[in-house]
């Protein structure tokens, strides 16, 4: 039967983008994972008070290092803003740990070049400055500690994320030469390792799963979202407001959102576009319904407003540096079969064997911890209260 057929078809080629990033999303968590558990925290969250370049470099820095779960990432900006960050500090921090990580960037390279990592976290330095200078055109003062408030008074609930420390609590880090040959120190890499994957595997397979079945259509269906026989300036401005539009319908963020960025690729849809689309996971529906609950209505809908403005200024900026430069990839856009791979006897086989192997190694140090590295979301029921329960699909 045809539907069979085609259904087949979108879950072999999800197998094989998920093939071809396999090595680099396990190297990437790993790297995470080791990051989180050397790095101290503690030392940071203090810092962050201010609105000023120092501060908010530190919280950039503290999203890098950090997971790029985005129901994390939101959860940890809204404990660190009730404790006293400033708005763009916490909006700093969420951008960089959604944008500024490991393994996006290696994902990226792996599906559709090295430019698209370039842009991704060239770009993610220059959202973060303008929504240091766009702020106060969307928040005021008075809103902001009003936002803080409500952030105080559910800080008690939300995201668990292993209490924000990745189990080291209120010890200092070893050094990095002890650290390294520590076993307890591994343990606690895997056990941040484990917990990563605990909270993005859904949002992964979704991801691959849209790319896979999206990747089925044929690029007319993209003709008809993305202007193509019109001035370039017209089709980059139309590209990076589809885009984030197109993220937000998805309910796909963070890592799980770059198959479906190589398939747009593929499918038409201009660099900024692709910049834009990749930027927008923290202003998906579910996102902006959390921050809801986080710091009350308004201050959720102007954030959200800052965001999507920054988001296709920003795509705007690298899609005309990188023109400029020469950056932008040009030629023959990559074909489906480019896009999602095959299995053969090469060096990708040997790479994903290696990751296949630090997987279960990593997945073994961790056991006995994954009750410390478990990642639960939380949603209201309908009378308002909090409740515990499992992740919308695709976050």
């Amino acid at each position: 039967m045809p539907i069979l057929e085609k259904l087949w078809q979108g879950v072999v080629q999800s197998f094989l983008m998920a093939y071809e990033v396999w090595w680099a999303l396990v190297i990437g968590f790993a790297i995470s994972g080791i990051v989180q558990a050397w790095v101290p925290r503690e030392r940071i969250e203090g810092a962050m008070a201010g609105t000023g370049f120092a501060p908010i470099a530190r919280a950039t820095g503290l999203g890098a290092a950090s997971s790029s779960c985005s129901y994390a990432a939101i959860a940890i900006a809204r404990s660190l803003f009730a404790k006293g960050a400033s708005a763009i500090t916490a909006l700093a921090f969420q951008f960089a740990s959604t944008n500024l990580v490991w393994e996006l960037g290696l994902v990226l390279w792996v599906l559709i070049g090295w430019q698209f990592t370039l842009a991704e976290f060239v770009g993610g330095f220059i959202l973060i400055g303008l929504m240091a200078v766009l702020l106060r055109r969307f928040v005021s003062p008075a809103l902001e500690e009003r936002a803080r408030a409500h952030a105080q008074e559910a800080a008690g609930e939300g995201h668990d994320h292993g209490g924000h420390d990745h189990g080291r609590g209120n010890d200092a880090p070893l050094p990095f030469r002890e650290a390294i040959r520590s076993e307890d120190s591994w343990r606690e890499v895997a056990a941040n390792f484990r917990m990563d994957w605990a909270m993005l595997w859904k949002e992964i397979a979704l991801g691959f799963l849209l790319a896979g079945f999206i990747g089925l259509l044929g690029d007319d269906f993209f003709n008809v979202l993305f202007i193509t026989d019109a001035p370039p300036l017209l089709q980059t401005l139309e590209n990076v407001i589809v885009g984030p539009l197109i993220a937000v319908l998805s309910f796909v963020c963070s890592v799980g959102n770059v198959p479906l960025a190589a398939v747009l690729w593929s499918g038409g849809i201009g660099f900024g576009g692709v910049v834009a689309f990749l930027f927008a996971d923290l202003i998906v529906i579910p996102i902006v319904l959390a921050y809801r609950k986080y710091y009350g209505t308004e201050f959720a809908l102007r954030i959200s407003a800052l965001m999507l403005v920054t988001i296709i200024i920003a795509a705007l900026i690298v899609d005309g540096v990188f023109g400029l430069v020469g950056l932008v990839p040009t030629g023959p856009r990559p074909t489906r079969t480019d896009v999602f791979g095959s299995v053969g006897l090469n060096y990708k086989l040997v790479l994903n064997v290696i990751a296949t192997a630090i997987f279960l190694t990593l997945f073994w140090l961790s056991r006995g911890r994954s009750s410390g590295a478990s990642c639960h979301h939380h949603h209201l029921d309908s009378e308002g209260q909090e409740k515990r329960g499992s992740a919308p699909a695709g976050v």
